[in-house]
């Protein structure tokens, strides 16, 4: 696989966002809630990776693990619903299709809102190591799913990391996929022609995201995930003086910035963005449009 190491280089675009906003933030809600590897679910194993929890329960439905996914959806999701409607803020919810199977009121919540719903896999789980067939079928079933479950068919994906190597061939194929968030290589999108198709790449990001409280190993207090969230935003902007535009990724859990303790960190960021002129905050599927019709974004 050729790798590439210098993307745009010096010359980003010198271009506007729509009515010519200098910078894009895009937030994303990932909905994993009952997509975690449960025992309970007919899954052969249970999930192990959240915070503060060092015990592998392997054999038996692990019920503590169980509880902490509910919670995103029981308490969580609810104050990040009434910050991202104080603040008329519209969001891209990356959702596994077994989430939505298992909660379908979600689904009238985040379409009544105007978000958008995009295609996280059937379960969360890294696809690296499935065959293409594999993977074909897990593609194809997400995607029937969320179709049959909202009425609309997501545009989007993006795989819990890591990818196979054939996941974007996959999706390219599939045909009714635009864009997918399986990079963390870039500040911008850019898009790629394969299969005569345009296919955009939006770059999503680990460091502005709330799995930093994962461990205690990066954000404690809420306001850890503003301040840094911030000065993301503060340097991104600055680089906007050039002429060039900018993007920032933010990745959101309910059972994560939907604690108690944490969601004040996320309204604080949303109050000091929208400070600011000249910024765009789509969802995905916007960003991606435009990408489209955008010459300047053409990365072949």
């Amino acid at each position: 696989m050729e790798r590439n190491f210098i993307g745009y280089g010096k010359e980003k675009p010198k271009i506007f966002w729509p009515q010519n906003n200098k910078m894009a933030v895009s937030f994303v809600v990932n909905i994993e809630e009952g997509a975690e590897l449960s025992i309970s679910s007919g899954d052969s194993q249970n999930e192990y990776v959240y915070e503060n929890n060092n015990i592998k329960i392997l054999d038996i439905p692990d019920l503590c693990m169980e509880s902490h996914f509910e919670y995103g959806l029981r308490s969580g999701i609810w104050r990040v619903f009434d910050i991202f409607d104080k603040y008329d803020v519209k969001a891209t919810f990356s959702c596994c299709s077994r989430a939505l199977e298992k909660s379908p009121w979600l689904i009238n919540e985040i379409l009544s809102r105007r978000h958008e719903i995009s295609a996280h896999g059937v379960k969360w789980v890294s696809h690296a190591y499935l065959n293409k067939e594999e993977e074909k079928k897990i593609i194809n079933d997400c995607y029937s799913s969320i179709l049959k479950l909202s009425g609309y068919p997501p545009k989007g994906w993006h795989t819990r990391s890591s990818t196979s190597p054939f996941t974007r061939d996959l999706l390219i194929e599939h045909g009714g996929f635009i864009y997918d968030s399986n990079a963390y290589n870039d500040d911008l999108p850019y898009v790629i022609k394969k299969y005569n198709q345009k296919y955009v790449i939006i770059p999503y990001s680990f460091d502005t995201n709330d799995m930093r409280f994962d461990g205690n190993n990066g954000f404690v207090h809420c306001d850890d995930f503003s301040n840094y969230c911030i000065e993301s935003f503060n340097q991104l902007i600055s680089e906007t003086n050039d002429g060039y535009i900018r993007m920032m990724s933010i990745g959101l859990h309910p059972r994560i910035i939907g604690r108690p303790g944490r969601i004040k960190g996320l309204e604080d960021l949303i109050k000091y963005i929208k400070t600011f002129q000249n910024v765009w905050i789509p969802k995905r599927i916007e960003i991606a449009n435009y990408c489209i019709e955008e010459e300047a974004f053409n990365f072949f």
